[in-house]
């Protein structure tokens, strides 16, 4: 019974802290400093900016640890040694120093401009239009439930039954049917739809009617399937036209984007602005890292907190208000402590995980060549590292590193092996830029399936499978051969 004890003091006791660091590890330069903000008022025991009157070495947590568990346990003020939370080892004041980055940090901080997500995009769009509240809950989890392809694959029913469920918004298909009418007209055209045809009829609903337009719509609503099997003929008979016109007909289609969120137009969008974590220069044929200047900031524990605790030592009659009081300034304490041991562990963490990375892409760093990143996964520099893969994926997926050749997300570097004719590793990236490449130089009037695309990667000594190739086509979002095909 008694070990059973111990081991949940233990589960409680580091749970919290280890969450909290991996929160704040995920956390992105401006959006680690609003946190910092939020730390700062709420625990009046911690303080930012330099500490004139004292000189402190760094705190060592394992001094405190006794009392980590404050949220979960009372302490009485009488057991609180206070000389520990007065020693000049105990109250830190800790900054990152030299070695991550310098005085011309400002040149690093230059904002650089994101995309707004997707679907938050599509949210602030909602904002244009005037609904009732029961009408915007109903437009966002209709917006929810878009995928990334910009489409909603749901039945309207099974909608309806998941909002009651899961939301508690009760309503019926008709009125979702009105809503998504809304949702079709944002931007961009084609979204909300629940298919390929829906998706381009919505596009040229939206565009100024012609005769190739009219045509072309026609085309989508009465003879989808011979469109999409590419059966010319049959559409030439159909409706008595020439090749001509339906040559233009077929234009207006194929400069519809079937895809309207896989290909998120994100320069003509709202954009937020993100600050690199990291500035990686090439000084004297070296790579110099560093760590932004605005992920390490001075903090200290407050000394007005030490001089209370000071008076509460040095009184002779102690109340139960002095004890109660001193028994807050303690858990604030702790806090403080925690929290600027917290910011010193994040960021030693963000910092050898990019120097890792960094040092095995240094072939790609030093000239900017895609074609030389190697293969890399998350296993590579968390093993390089020490490091759990989850805490490497946390870094790669939320920081930006500004590079000599832009600034780039850290996830980019990251790809799977593939084996040359030669038996070498060669990344996945590579070999969806010698894809692509094919397929622009390809002949539009007879483009190259998959299994052709295939045989060209092989005799360029890329031994890749049909289905391979089909998803490298995918995720570089390009349509299959038929779709490609020019008249």
């Amino acid at each position: 019974m008694l070990k059973q004890h111990l081991q949940l003091k233990l589960s409680q006791k580091l749970s919290p802290q280890q969450i909290q660091l991996m929160k704040l590890i995920q956390l992105p330069t401006q959006a680690f400093e609003q946190r910092l903000k939020e730390e700062l008022v709420e625990n009046p025991a911690l303080e930012t900016g330099k500490e004139d009157t004292m000189e402190h070495d760094e705190y060592e947590a394992d001094n405190y640890d006794e009392y980590d568990d404050y949220d979960n346990e009372r302490i009485d003020a009488d057991e609180i040694n206070i000389d520990e939370y007065l020693s000049n080892d105990e109250t830190p004041d800790y900054k990152l120093q030299a070695n991550n980055y310098s005085d011309d940090d400002e040149d690093r901080t230059l904002p650089f401009a994101a995309p707004v997500s997707f679907h938050q995009d599509l949210i602030n769009q909602l904002n244009t239009f005037i609904l009732s509240d029961n009408e915007r809950e109903i437009a966002e989890f209709l917006v929810g439930s878009i995928d990334d392809m910009g489409y909603i694959r749901r039945d309207i029913q099974d909608i309806v039954d998941d909002m009651a469920f899961t939301q508690g918004i009760y309503t019926d298909e008709q009125n979702v049917e009105r809503i998504l009418n809304i949702i079709h007209e944002l931007e961009p055209s084609g979204v909300g739809a629940r298919d390929l045809q829906e998706c381009l009829l919505l596009q040229l609903r939206h565009k100024t009617p012609t005769e190739a337009i009219e045509l072309a719509i026609d085309i989508l609503e009465n003879q989808f399937d011979a469109f999409t099997k590419k059966h010319y003929d049959k559409l030439l008979q159909k409706y008595d036209i020439s090749q001509e016109q339906l040559r233009k007909a077929i234009d207006e289609i194929e400069k519809l984007n079937p895809k309207p969120g896989g290909s998120f137009d994100t320069n003509s969008r709202t954009v937020e602005h993100v600050v690199p974590d990291f500035s990686i220069r090439l000084i004297d044929g070296e790579l110099e890292l560093s760590l932004n200047g605005r992920n390490a900031p001075e903090l200290h524990v407050s000394k007005d907190y030490q001089e209370m605790l000071q008076t509460y030592k040095e009184s002779r009659e102690k109340s139960n208000s002095q004890k109660d009081a001193v028994q807050f300034i303690k858990q604030k304490l702790d806090s403080a402590k925690w929290f600027i041991d917290a910011i010193k562990q994040r960021n030693e963490t963000l910092f050898v995980t990019m120097n890792a990375i960094m040092h095995y892409q240094q072939e790609y760093f030093l000239d900017g060549d895609e074609t030389k990143l190697k293969p890399m996964i998350l296993k590579d520099i968390a093993d390089m590292v020490g490091l759990d893969i989850s805490t490497v994926s946390r870094v790669a997926n939320s920081k930006y590193v500004e590079t000599p050749y832009g600034t780039k997300l850290i996830k980019e570097f990251f790809s799977e092996a593939m084996k040359n004719d030669q038996g070498e590793d060669v990344s996945t990236i590579e070999i969806k830029k010698i894809l692509q490449n094919v397929i622009e130089e390809e002949d539009k009037s007879k483009p190259l399936p998959d299994d052709k695309l295939a045989d060209i990667l092989k005799e360029k000594g890329y031994p890749i499978a049909r289905r391979t190739i089909a998803k490298y086509r995918e995720q570089l979002d390009i349509p299959v051969a038929r779709m490609r095909k020019k008249i």
